[in-house]
C-alpha cells in the first residue's frame, strides 16, 4: 500500500468519525424534561403554539433552500411571574430526510429565568435541553433574541451557537421566529443553517358547541 493511498483512507476514516460525531451530538438523545413536586397548573399562564418551519443551508454566500429539513411543531409555553418553561416537540415531514439533524421527531426543553430590567431591555438567562445562554427582549415580551451555546459542541462539528429571533405578534395570535445555527471560531461567525418558524397560539378557553361532528 502507497503514501497515497493510506492518506486516502485516512482522510475518508476522518470524514466518517466526524460524520458519526455530528450525528451523535445532534438532538437525538433523550430530553429529560425538568420535574416537580407539585402541580401548578392553576398559577401559570399557559400558551400552545402550532405552527411550521422551512429550512435554510447557507452556501457560498447564500441562503438556499433544504426542504428535506422542513418540520411541524407544537410548543406547550408556560409564564410564570419572572419564568417561562417551554417544551417543543417537532416532526420532520418529508419522506427524504436523512436523519443528519437528529431523529425525525425531537422534543426539547427551554426555561427562561428573567432577572433584571435595565432601560427598554429585560435580560433573562436560559437553560434549555440545547446548552445554555442568554436572552434579551421588552417588557411586553414581543421581539427576543436568544442566544444558546450549544452544550457537548467540538471542533468537527458545524455549529456550536444558536440563535433565536422571536417576535410575537399577540394582537393577531401569530409569533413568527428565526432559529439561526452558526460556527462561532476566533470571534468570527459563519452562518451553516436557519429555519424560518411561523406558529399560531391557542389559549384557554369554552366553545359553545363541539367545534367538528362526524357525518355519513
Amino acid at each position: 500500500m502507497n503514501k497515497i493511498q493510506l492518506i486516502t483512507i485516512a482522510i475518508v476514516a476522518i470524514t466518517i468519525f466526524a460524520t458519526l460525531i455530528f450525528i451523535s451530538c445532534s438532538t437525538t438523545k433523550k430530553v429529560i424534561i425538568p420535574v416537580e413536586s407539585k402541580q401548578v397548573f392553576e398559577d401559570t399562564y399557559t400558551i400552545i403554539w402550532n405552527g411550521y418551519s422551512k429550512a435554510f443551508v447557507y452556501k457560498n454566500d447564500s441562503w438556499l433552500r433544504a426542504e428535506t429539513f422542513d418540520y411541524y411543531f407544537d410548543v406547550i409555553q408556560k409564564r410564570y411571574d419572572k419564568e417561562w418553561k417551554s417544551v417543543k416537540s417537532l416532526h420532520r415531514i418529508h419522506p427524504d430526510y436523512n436523519g443528519k439533524a437528529g431523529d425525525r421527531d425531537q422534543t426539547m426543553y427551554f426555561g427562561v429565568d428573567y432577572k433584571n430590567l435595565q432601560g427598554n431591555v429585560v435580560n433573562g438567562l436560559v437553560n434549555s435541553s440545547l446548552g445554555n445562554g442568554i436572552l434579551k427582549t421588552d417588557n411586553e415580551f414581543r421581539n427576543s433574541t436568544i442566544d444558546i451555546d450549544l452544550k457537548d459542541a467540538n471542533m468537527f462539528m458545524p455549529y456550536n451557537k444558536i440563535r433565536i429571533t422571536q417576535k410575537y405578534d399577540y394582537e393577531n395570535g401569530k409569533l413568527t421566529e428565526t432559529v439561526l445555527l452558526l460556527k462561532v471560531e476566533n470571534g468570527k461567525e459563519t452562518p451553516f443553517m436557519k429555519n424560518e418558524e411561523e406558529a399560531y397560539f391557542y389559549i384557554k378557553g369554552k366553545l359553545d358547541k363541539a367545534p367538528t361532528k362526524f357525518e355519513n
